[in-house]
């Protein structure tokens, strides 16, 4: 049982870990030995978070979500199985931290009297630099 925050666990039988090999540069080892992690957590058929916490991690994952509610996460930037792994459990961790967060209900306001002033007083002032910039005929004498 991973502990997210004080009273919520999370089931570690729900995270599926699998150890793949790294691209990129590391010499020779890189390509005999699997380091790079790949995490897969099914959120919607977890067991340990509410509907709300589900939805909500989601929506901000994104595209680390695959289409049957997957996420994917690839912890490569250290070079052994278990550092990589730590780092895959501690970003997990994150993304739910994130998502236990409620988002904050956005009021919606008006201008002031005096931005509304100021826009005005621009718009005003810019609509006179044009009218000077007009050629008339009674200009030229």
């Amino acid at each position: 049982m991973l502990e997210i925050v004080p009273g919520l666990f999370l089931d570690e039988t729900e995270i599926r870990i699998d150890f793949i090999r790294a691209s990129g540069p590391g010499g020779q080892n890189v390509n005999k030995v699997s380091t790079s992690v790949q995490l897969r957590f099914d959120i919607r058929h977890s067991n340990s978070l509410s509907e709300e916490i589900k939805e909500r991690l989601e929506k901000l994952a994104g595209s680390r979500v695959s289409g049957d509610g997957v996420l994917v996460l690839e912890a490569k930037r250290y070079r052994t199985q278990e550092q990589n792994r730590a780092d895959a459990v501690n970003r997990l961790m994150i993304w739910v931290r994130r998502a236990l967060e409620k988002p904050k209900n956005r009021l919606p306001t008006r201008p002031g009297a005096s931005a509304k002033a100021n826009r005005l007083k621009n718009k005003r002032k810019h609509s006179e630099i044009k009218v000077a910039r007009r050629f008339t005929p009674e200009n030229l004498d």
